[in-house]
């Protein structure tokens, strides 16, 4: 079954990072590292800005539905390896399989679309300051929110069904560590040129291009603010709330340019997993390092979390 065509499987074997045993232990460790450190740092900001006041502000709102999107994210694509290596059993039924790629392309698209909201907040802190309360307020948040999840799901809908279609695979073995679109397409042996089509014009160009020309055009408007701004420590200081944005940006930006904005027939899917790794362990912890290092108002918050029960058992006693 494994190298022949077949109609529809009834699972795929993901065939992993690594073959020898001693290496995928290897693997395994710092992945689970990363991954404990990912978790933790993205329900650190998460709590941070539930509970502390200071925070309730509609940066930091976006900041925690980014974070939902990056443990979502982390936890869907290494969850794989973790379990594989655990119980020795690297099956995935063809639905859940497919179930997954849709899950993954939805919160790559909401990651995206909520990337292009905090650049919009970022523009008018920046350059409508004075009526930043009244345009970035609560219902604006959670209208701008919701249109991200619900766009981003939307999208991955057509997709999920013309995968859904595919009635024929060469093989049934997925040289990936997660159930990804590029793979499936790869063992398909029924035509899929619409499909990919498809991608190329809803999911890259509109899915990607329309939140990246949102966020570019906002940098635009953003950087044309900054450079006006006469004293370099103003300059400084407007460059610095948008800085940690921008990062995270452009770091997620080069990973899927990398990773999927080239033809299927000239993929490599043995380099093309690393990228995927790299996707999957080194942008979801961005976040929290990015905004913990750099943020004075997340350190701030962390040590008013932190010296607080401390000053309460001192005004117990």
């Amino acid at each position: 079954m494994d190298h022949m065509n077949v109609s529809v499987p009834s699972y795929f074997i993901i065939t992993g990072l690594l073959d020898e045993s001693l290496l995928q232990f290897l693997v395994f460790l710092p992945i689970l590292l990363i991954y404990l450190a990912t978790l933790g740092g993205n329900l650190t900001i998460l709590l941070l800005v539930c509970l502390d006041h200071h925070l309730h502000t509609p940066m930091y709102f976006f900041l925690a539905n980014l974070s939902i999107l990056d443990i979502s994210c982390s936890t869907l694509t290494l969850h794989n390896i973790l379990t594989s290596f655990i119980s020795g059993d690297n099956r995935v039924s063809v639905l859940r399989c497919l179930v997954q790629i849709f899950v993954f392309l939805s919160l790559t698209v909401d990651e995206l679309l909520v990337l292009a909201a905090m650049g919009y907040d970022r523009y008018v802190a920046i350059c409508n300051p004075l009526h930043y309360g009244r345009v970035m307020d609560s219902k604006v948040c959670a209208l701008l929110a919701l249109l991200c999840w619900v766009c981003g799901f939307l999208e991955g809908i057509p997709i999920f069904m013309g995968i859904f279609r595919i009635m024929c695979y060469k093989s049934n073995k997925m040289d990936h560590f997660f159930c990804d679109i590029m793979p499936v397409l790869k063992l398909s042996c029924s035509d899929t040129r619409s499909l990919q089509l498809y991608i190329l014009i809803a999911g890259v160009l509109t899915a990607g291009l329309t939140p990246f020309a949102l966020t570019f055009i906002s940098y635009v408007f953003i950087i044309t603010t900054i450079l006006s701004i006469r004293s370099s420590s103003g300059r400084r200081k407007a460059f610095y709330t948008c800085s940690s944005h921008l990062t995270v940006v452009l770091c997620l930006y080069a990973s899927l340019v990398f990773q999927y904005l080239r033809p299927t027939s000239s993929i490599n899917l043995s380099s093309s997993k690393y990228l995927s790794l790299f996707n999957a362990v080194a942008v979801p912890i961005l976040n929290p390092l990015i905004y913990s290092l750099k943020n004075k108002d997340v350190k701030a918050s962390i040590r008013r979390r932190m010296y607080q029960p401390i000053f309460k058992i001192i005004m117990n006693h």
